[in-house]
C-alpha cells in the first residue's frame, strides 16, 4: 500500500466541541441555512451572514484539536507513502494537530474571499460588511466557504488522487452529500480498498469494504497505530 486518501467530516471535530450539521441540535436545526449559507442569502443580508459565520470562526478558534486530529498527524508523518487528508471541515483543527498538507475542499473559516473580484486573504477574527477587499476595494467581502450551490475546490487535486489510491478512508462523514458521497464509488472503481470510521455506518450500508464504529477520539488513534504497526 503506497497511497492513502483521507476524508474527514464533522465527526472528527465534534469531540474538540464543533457541532455537526446533522445531530438533533445541530445548525441545520437552529438556522436556515438557505440564509446563512447561500450566495443568495449574502446578496440578501451580508450582515446576517457575516455574524454568522463570525460566530463559527471565534468557536473554531477556542476549539482544541483531538487525538484524531494528532492520530492523523502522525500517520501523515509516518507512513512511507501518500497520504492525502481532504476534509470537508472549515474549521483549522487539523493543520493546529499537526497535519501539514491538508486539503479544504469546503473552504476555510479563517480566510476571506472578495465577491466581487475573488482576491482571497486571511480573514480577521471578525469580519464586517463595511470591511473592504485590500485587492480591489469593493465591500464584497465574504468567508472563503463553500456555500450550498457552489463548486467544492480542489476537485481537479482530490479527484486524481481518488483515482490512484490504494486506499480511501472516510472518517467522521455522514456520506449523503456530493460530490463527497461518490468519493467511495470512484476509489473502488479505481481499485482501490475502502474503510468508513463513523460513530454509526453510512446510510448505505455495505458501500465500504470494512467499517469501524467508534468515536473518533478512539476509533483514529487505534487504526493509525495498526497501519503504522505501532
Amino acid at each position: 500500500m503506497e497511497r492513502i486518501v483521507i476524508l474527514t467530516g464533522a465527526g472528527v471535530s465534534a469531540e474538540s466541541g464543533l457541532g455537526t450539521f446533522r445531530d438533533k441540535d445541530g445548525l441545520w436545526t437552529r438556522y436556515d441555512l438557505s440564509e446563512v449559507a447561500t450566495p443568495e442569502g449574502y446578496a440578501r443580508n451580508p450582515r446576517l451572514v457575516l455574524d454568522f459565520y463570525n460566530a463559527r470562526r471565534a468557536n473554531a478558534l477556542e476549539a482544541s484539536p483531538n487525538a484524531a486530529h494528532a492520530a492523523l498527524a502522525r500517520l501523515q508523518a509516518g507512513f512511507p507513502g501518500e497520504v492525502l487528508l481532504v476534509t470537508q471541515n472549515i474549521d483549522n483543527l487539523h493543520e493546529r494537530g499537526g497535519s501539514g498538507a491538508v486539503v479544504h475542499m469546503h473552504g476555510e473559516i479563517t480566510r476571506a474571499l472578495c465577491a466581487a473580484c475573488g482576491h482571497r486573504w486571511d480573514a480577521p477574527r471578525v469580519m464586517d460588511p463595511a470591511d473592504t477587499c485590500p485587492a480591489c476595494g469593493t465591500p464584497a467581502t465574504r468567508p472563503d466557504i463553500v456555500w450550498f450551490g457552489e463548486m467544492p475546490y480542489h476537485m481537479e487535486r482530490i479527484l486524481p488522487a481518488l483515482g490512484a489510491a490504494d486506499l480511501f478512508v472516510a472518517i467522521g462523514t455522514s456520506g449523503e452529500v456530493y460530490p463527497a458521497a461518490g468519493f467511495v464509488e470512484i476509489a473502488q472503481e479505481a481499485g482501490a480498498e475502502t474503510l468508513e470510521i463513523n460513530l454509526d455506518p453510512a446510510p448505505a450500508p455495505g458501500r465500504f469494504d470494512r467499517m469501524i464504529a467508534g468515536k473518533a477520539t478512539e476509533a483514529v488513534p487505534a487504526w493509525v497505530a495498526e497501519v503504522l504497526g505501532a
